[in-house]
């Protein structure tokens, strides 16, 4: 097989300086259908270029998530059972008929409902920013809204919502030294998060109201509920991706913006961009770099044989600057023709289920920066997360003033 000199997508100490787009060129100019070694491993396939991306996310009869969605093997097959009990490590039927189920929480008119309320969380957590001048944008502004709406959202009192971030980070940052989380601590946050939902759910099957855990736990498909093990799995999956990501996304929006003052100038003069500015933030950004797929039979992309059994990472971040569809890609330009991206997961059955809920907290809460913190800039060094899967900042100390 073709080996490209200077390619390493496993040393996670390359991302801490930043995504090596560098090396991503290289694969989509050079290699776009590329098979990576890995040190005590098989190996993986790299999909770079949006179209092939595309393509292999629809073919989810070859291309299965049963085997995991990072580049880690599960340590044994029953924690491989474990795993595929989660909806993010489900093929159709099964993932068809759990996200049916879950649907019903995240529909536009569900999260439509929450506008008014998001919006009274990004202002007050503007204000309280603002009072304070210099922030960690990361852990004072862009960290507190998606906890907040989640915490809202699932009905979590709102003095819980600090643990939620706690377990968060011990299950997504177990390779970042900040955190010095081993696996048994990670392990140990996803049994405390599951004890969590489980109280959760058995005060709200007494007592529905009016949030998502109440309607999931009624929500029926052809006189099928959610079981307790799905609906701790679906908590999980809801407090890490719906946490993790749209603090990555509003914190890298925030980047884009000090970085390249005249795309921040104009939002300021013309804030009718602002849609097309989020989606210049999450393709410019794309918080989940890739996502691993297994090969369940042999296929053939651009020549190349992969193998049944065969790892394959589809990288998001890759496609999302891939030239032949984006002019000048490396560029933040909120004047961008709008194209779709595949930062929401490249289409077909693992499009992201929080979608809407997610534009929608980005949306509200660059706005109210805009309206109340238009002067922004940046005091010290932005400290990326050691990760080569979730495109993360950990601290990024900016002061904000009206």
């Amino acid at each position: 097989m073709q080996t490209l000199p200077g390619i390493d997508l496993t040393d996670l100490d390359t991302f801490v300086r930043g995504v090596p787009h560098d090396q991503f060129d290289r694969l989509r100019a050079d290699d776009p259908v590329h098979f990576h070694p890995e040190d005590g491993g098989a190996g993986f396939w790299c999909i770079t270029r949006a179209d092939d991306l595309h393509r292999v996310s629809h073919e989810w009869e070859v291309f299965s998530s049963e085997w995991g969605i990072t580049l880690h093997e599960a340590q044994s097959d029953e924690q491989l059972a474990e795993q595929r009990m989660m909806m993010l490590m489900m093929d159709p039927p099964r993932h068809t008929r759990l996200r049916l189920l879950v649907n019903k929480g995240f529909t536009p008119r569900m999260v439509q409902r929450l506008h008014e309320r998001v919006r009274e969380i990004a202002i007050d957590i503007v204000e309280q920013a603002l009072a304070r001048g210099d922030v960690d944008f990361v852990v004072d502004v862009a960290s507190e809204l998606p906890l907040q709406v989640i915490a809202e959202l699932m009905g979590v009192p709102h003095e819980d919502r600090t643990q939620i971030f706690e377990w968060s980070n011990r299950l997504i940052g177990s390779e970042d030294p900040e955190y010095n989380v081993s696996p048994d601590l990670a392990r140990e946050a996803a049994m405390e998060m599951f004890v969590y939902a489980n109280e959760l759910a058995a005060r709200k099957r007494a007592e529905p109201g009016d949030d998502i855990v109440s309607v999931l736990l009624g929500a029926e498909v052809d006189g099928e509920r959610l079981s307790d093990l799905e609906f701790d799995l679906f908590f999980q999956l809801l407090a890490v991706a719906g946490n993790e990501t749209t603090r990555n996304l509003i914190s890298h929006g925030m980047l884009a913006l000090l970085e390249n003052p005249d795309q921040h100038r104009l939002l300021l003069d013309e804030p009718d961009r602002l849609s097309d500015a989020v989606d210049e933030m999450l393709r410019h950004a794309s918080p989940v770099m890739y996502m691993r797929r297994t090969a369940r039979t042999g296929f053939t992309l651009r020549g190349k044989d992969i193998a049944e059994g065969d790892k394959v990472a589809l990288w998001y971040i890759a496609a999302n600057h891939d030239p032949e569809v984006y002019a000048d890609p490396h560029r933040f330009d909120i004047t961008r023709e709008k194209r779709d991206h595949e930062a929401f997961g490249g289409g077909g059955p693992h499009f992201c289920l929080g979608s809407h809920l997610a534009r929608l907290e980005i949306s509200v809460m660059f706005e109210e920066l805009l309206r109340r913190a238009p002067r922004a800039e940046l005091t010290g060094d932005v400290a990326r997360l050691r990760s080569n899967f979730i495109n993360g900042i950990k601290h990024l100390p900016v002061r904000l003033s009206a």
